[in-house]
């Protein structure tokens, strides 16, 4: 454990750099008999969807605005320089630097990616299945090279391993740009198609490819055909959704026989085929759309497909059958029947086998099932947490299974399953440099009781030698919303924490499937506010359990995790030291009333339509961080943006940085970090990453007395 007990800890003084003052511009609004008025409208820009791609266009008062903040946030935070530089070493001494995945079969060659020492992105890699000289397909670091920001989002060799169809985001804004590498050569072709969605799928042929096309509202709205050789403006429409509130995505199935298009939002899908034994087939529906029914398919190469569904009142859901020539609903067979609170979570096909992923009691397994004889067998293991994840590969007549283990004390380690001989081959192990012993720390899974009486799953890590007395602080993770459960898994990020004497700990709150559906279901609309409470209560058990003491934690959430950190922060702000708040859904209520956003239509599912709904508006009212803002004291509150984010707008955290400053009554520091070169997922590099890390670290330390 790194020993501070002899230094004078490191204090923030806000006091050190004048704070900026935003505006106040009143723009009042009515909806449904009630008037708002809001002060800081104005620090939206009016060509937000220009400044996505092109964020020098950003109106001038508005950038002075942000960079304000940035100079502020870095001179308050200028004690903790030399902390930060520590921790980056420290990071990035657990990082093997020439680390690579492990490669994944395909035909005659396996694939990967690696990384360079000292890289900051991916090579994507092949070698010859029977052995020989690697091939480096594509140098992240080259295409990189001189740009403020670049992501790879997609790298997809053609079936027949002569192209490589990859895609990148330049800004942050995720509008991705498809490039075609011919890999004899080693050249892009002259085939390049911008303003995607970053998803795309090769025709078995290796001629054309499918691919998702972003609206003028930044939606993937709508799938395209392109022909290698030809020009974009030539591509052929295949499928256009009419309707906003639904994404659009491409894939194919694990046989690759079919291209999928599948359309859905958060509680209503639909999937469209195209059977690649037919030329020129058009797409064919599946089942059509059935609000609040959800279905996805794949087909392993034999006569039927295999469907999860939570059609039939099957919360959990369940997975059915459905014959090739006729896979309508009517058809649909129970092959894996619903069993109330096994939540299965995602399904693969092979040849000659079916595995699903479920979760139970909180925790996950890998059913494997021979489609012979409906044998099955399941893979567990026994800590009390821990993460499970399975890699489908590129074929479909396998018996291997990969899949990925972790828990909270035990790194990352992947194995190559036989489905048939039930044995094990650890492929790959995470591999940290600087050195983990598991036996120094402890992972638990606590359960804190809700007010409502609900048991909420809260993970654990810390050392085995930090006192439980109630001097620890705490950094308390949680999200909640869309059914995305938060894995129990392992961090190398989270010891630098865990080794000054911190407990980590994740609040698994309702919102997301952590125990099943129903999990989801009451942390959803007009159970919202289940969320932030289970969240205040989890941060209480800790606080019971002397894990931690009142004060002494540090909340700390992401886009709509960072709405519940704003929602914390206004229900119980003497709970905690402090609040980190990425990428914040704050302004809940405005971006919900906006359908010209690219989130909203697809969201009012999960959050109710306040246009529509007078009872959803003014719900969403009554939560939304930036409107229930009032005169108290808060904590210390460090709020990270991206300028470039579509999904959570920089002007939501910005705002509502504006509006606690002028409200609250404390002397905290009140933090506001914009990233004017990236958008949602901050900076793109695997090191530059770090950076974020450290600056989050740094402050969580500073505001509980361990710098």
């Amino acid at each position: 454990m790194t020993d501070r007990s002899a230094a004078t800890p490191l204090r923030l003084d806000p006091r050190s750099a004048d704070a900026p003052v935003a505006a106040v511009r009143p723009v009042t609004s009515t909806h449904h008999g009630d008037t708002r008025t809001d002060d800081y409208a104005w620090l939206r820009s009016a060509d937000w969807r220009a400044v996505m791609t092109d964020p020098s266009v950003l109106e001038p008062e508005i950038r002075a605005y942000l960079e304000a903040e940035n100079a502020y946030c870095s001179a308050v935070l200028a004690p903790l320089d030399g902390l930060r530089r520590t921790l980056v070493a420290e990071l990035r001494g657990r990082i093997r630097e020439d680390d690579s995945s492990v490669p994944a079969p395909d035909g005659p060659f396996a694939y990967a990616m690696r990384y360079r020492e000292g890289g900051e992105q991916p090579l994507v890699v092949r070698t010859p299945r029977a052995g020989g000289a690697e091939e480096v397909l594509l140098d992240g670091d080259r295409e990189a090279a001189g740009k403020a920001y670049f992501r790879l989002a997609l790298a997809e060799h053609s079936p027949d391993h002569a192209l490589l169809l990859h895609g990148a985001d330049e800004t942050g804004g995720e509008a991705f740009t498809l490039r075609v590498r011919d890999l004899a050569s080693g050249a892009d072709t002259a085939d390049v198609i911008a303003n995607t969605g970053g998803d795309a799928v090769w025709e078995a042929g290796s001629e054309a490819f499918l691919y998702v096309r972003l609206d003028e509202e930044h939606r993937p709205a709508s799938v395209w055909r392109h022909v290698l050789g030809t020009a974009a403006q030539a591509d052929t429409l295949v499928y256009e959704e009419a309707d906003p509130g639904f994404f659009v995505s491409v894939g194919r199935t694990q046989s690759g026989r079919f291209l999928t298009i599948d359309i859905h939002d958060h509680e209503t899908s639909e999937t469209w085929l195209i059977d690649q034994s037919r030329p020129g087939a058009a797409p064919a529906l599946v089942a059509p759309r059935v609000t609040a029914e959800i279905y996805g398919l794949d087909h392993g190469g034999g006569d039927d497909f295999v469907v999860l569904t939570n059609s039939g009142g099957a919360e959990d859901f369940r997975l059915v059958t459905a014959p090739l020539a006729a896979p309508g609903r009517d058809h649909w067979r129970d092959l894996v029947a619903h069993r109330p609170g096994c939540l299965i979570l995602s399904h693969t096909a092979f040849r000659h086998h079916i595995v699903r992923l479920e979760r139970e009691g909180g925790l996950p397994r890998i059913v494997v099932r021979r489609i012979a004889d409906g044998a099955e067998h399941a893979i567990a293991f026994d800590e009390e947490a821990y993460s499970l994840g399975q890699s489908d590969g590129y074929e479909a007549d396998t018996t291997t299974l990969r899949f990925t283990y972790s828990s909270m004390t035990t790194p990352a380690r992947v194995y190559d399953y036989d489905m048939e001989a039930r044995t094990r081959v650890l492929r790959k192990e995470q591999e940290v440099p600087s050195g983990h012993d598991p036996a120094l720390y402890v992972t638990r899974r606590l359960q804190a009781v809700a007010a409502d009486g609900e048991r909420v799953p809260v993970s654990v890590l810390h050392r085995r030698d930090t006192p439980l007395d109630g001097s620890a602080p705490c950094l308390l993770y949680g999200y909640g919303a869309y059914g995305i459960a938060i894995p129990a898994s392992f961090s190398t990020n989270a010891l630098s924490l865990v080794d000054r004497g911190f407990v980590y700990a994740i609040a698994h709150v309702r919102g997301g499937k952590d125990k099943g559906w129903r999990w989801y279901a009451g942390g959803r609309r007009e159970h919202k506010t289940n969320t932030f409470t289970d969240f205040i209560a989890a941060a209480r058990h800790l606080i019971a359990e002397r894990f931690t003491a009142e004060g002494r934690i540090v909340a700390e959430g992401g886009s709509a995790g960072g709405m519940l950190m704003g929602a914390v922060a206004n229900m119980a702000p003497q709970l905690f030291a402090g609040i980190v708040a990425a990428v914040p859904f704050v302004d809940v209520l405005n971006t919900m009333l906006d359908d010209t956003l690219p989130l909203t239509p697809p969201e009012w599912p999960e959050w109710g339509n306040p246009i529509t709904d007078a009872a959803a508006y003014f719900r969403l009212k009554g939560y939304s961080p930036y409107d229930a803002v009032s005169r108290q004291a808060y904590p210390a509150i460090l709020a990270l943006a991206g300028l470039t984010d579509p999904r959570v707008t920089y002007w939501e955290p910005a705002k509502w940085v504006a509006r606690l400053r002028a409200l609250r009554s404390d002397a905290n520091p009140l933090l506001l970090r914009t990233n004017m070169e990236a958008g949602h997922g901050g900076a793109a590099g695997r090191f530059a990453r770090l950076e974020e890390v450290a600056l989050v670290q740094a402050f969580a330390l500073a505001v509980t007395g361990r710098a």
